[in-house]
């Protein structure tokens, strides 16, 4: 299990189940409690957050192995390191500026060690993980009829965004 100074809450599903809408929808909210969160998402494929011709992308393609770019409303620090396999979730931790932050949400990693909450949508088609993973400490789906009649994990309605932040409130303070 990952040893970490504040609360880490994973959202874990198939690719197509919703897990970055449901984010977007419920940073909002959670900051509007007083949360600063910082969220490290997985991605499967090549992918870029420079746009071709400005200058922080044409820097690091001429050779930069760490590109950080500033200005008075952010930074960010893309970092070259061509592996066969992605970063640990704890090595990528290791990054954020834990005194700045109150809760760190995470998309993706299912395959790690830490608190998450699995996503389903019976539309998907998709078998559930919880019964393999002993880290899911919720389930959440569209379809409530759809969880299996055997999960004994705290069940709730992935349309539901109030009994979903209600649900990492109530983390949040386990864990703090």
């Amino acid at each position: 299990m990952i040893n970490y100074p504040l609360p880490v809450l994973g959202f874990a599903a198939w690719s197509g189940t919703g897990k970055t809408t449901l984010l977007k929808a419920l940073l909002p909210r959670l900051r509007q409690r007083g949360l600063r969160i910082g969220c490290i998402k997985h991605a499967h494929h090549d992918f870029d957050v420079d746009t071709p011709g400005k200058d922080s992308y044409e820097l690091r393609h001429a050779g930069a192995e760490q590109m950080l770019i500033a200005s008075h409303k952010r930074w960010a620090l893309m970092v070259e390191d061509r592996r066969n396999e992605p970063p640990m979730l704890s090595e990528l931790l290791s990054h954020l500026a834990t005194d700045k932050l109150d809760l760190v949400l995470i998309e993706g990693f299912k395959n790690e060690a830490f608190p998450k909450i699995e996503l389903n949508r019976p539309s998907v088609g998709k078998p559930w993980r919880y019964q393999e993973d002993p880290h899911v400490v919720a389930v959440a789906c569209d379809d409530l009829t759809a969880i299996p009649a055997d999960c004994t994990l705290p069940q709730l309605d992935l349309n539901n965004l109030e009994l979903l932040e209600g649900f990492i409130l109530d983390f949040c303070k386990l864990r703090s």
